[in-house]
């Protein structure tokens, strides 16, 4: 799966002649926490929270709450942005860009073109969901977890094979692995749990949780 899949493709930009005060309005407006900088198309910079406050005077000046924000007021974007921004790709892997998130500490990346061009925005929210879809996790279905303890090539095809023969079909699967211990995770469409939990044990293998869900509560309504 790749950035597109899960980027924001609209994406609020604040230009280098912003001034503080206005790119804060607009984070609280949109509830972000970031504002990529963006000058002829082309992204130059990035702008957030925790730059702002580093760069703003500290309640221990002397200086008054209306001087304080009359420095803000006519700072800019520009003045204080960080120029050097880690991005992605729209056709990089998603993992990869978990992996540039978690290896660098930062919770968004942009994502660009050819010549710096912005095309959307990608968060660590993003991959959360990404993640969970990927699993299954809400949706309707029958999920169990299958302990392996001595992992050996062709448990995957044995597995499969078993609860295909039983014409249970599969949705997700995922496999696990630390150290000497592996764990086979599978979401099907099945609402018999019991009856899908006897096939694999019976067959030598251990469930050690077996769940059914009628999918995501939506709290809309």
């Amino acid at each position: 799966m790749d950035v597109k899949s899960y980027m924001t493709s609209t994406v609020v930009t604040v230009s280098e002649e912003t001034k503080v005060l206005e790119a804060l309005d607009i984070m609280k407006e949109n509830d972000f926490h970031r504002l990529p900088v963006v000058k002829n198309g082309r992204m130059v910079g990035l702008v957030t929270q925790e730059i702002i406050q580093e760069n703003s005077p500290s309640t221990a000046t002397s200086l008054s709450i209306h001087e304080m924000n009359y420095l803000l007021t006519k700072t800019k974007v520009g003045d204080i942005m960080q120029k050097r921004v880690l991005t992605v790709q729209e056709d990089d892997l998603l993992e990869e860009a978990a992996a540039r998130m978690r290896d660098q500490e930062v919770g968004v990346l942009p994502v660009v073109e050819e010549e710096n061009k912005i095309v959307g925005i990608i968060t660590d929210k993003d991959i959360f969901s990404a993640f969970i879809d990927i699993m299954g996790y809400n949706n309707k279905g029958s999920r169990i977890v299958i302990d392996i303890p001595e992992d050996h090539p062709g448990i995957l095809e044995d597995i499969t094979n078993i609860l295909a023969e039983a014409q249970i079909s599969i949705n997700q699967i995922a496999v696990y692995r630390k150290d000497y211990f592996t764990q086979v995770i599978i979401q099907m469409d099945s609402p018999d749990i019991n009856a899908i939990k006897e096939i694999i044990t019976t067959s030598g293998y251990t469930v050690s949780s077996a769940v059914y869900k009628e999918g995501k509560i939506n709290n809309n309504n």
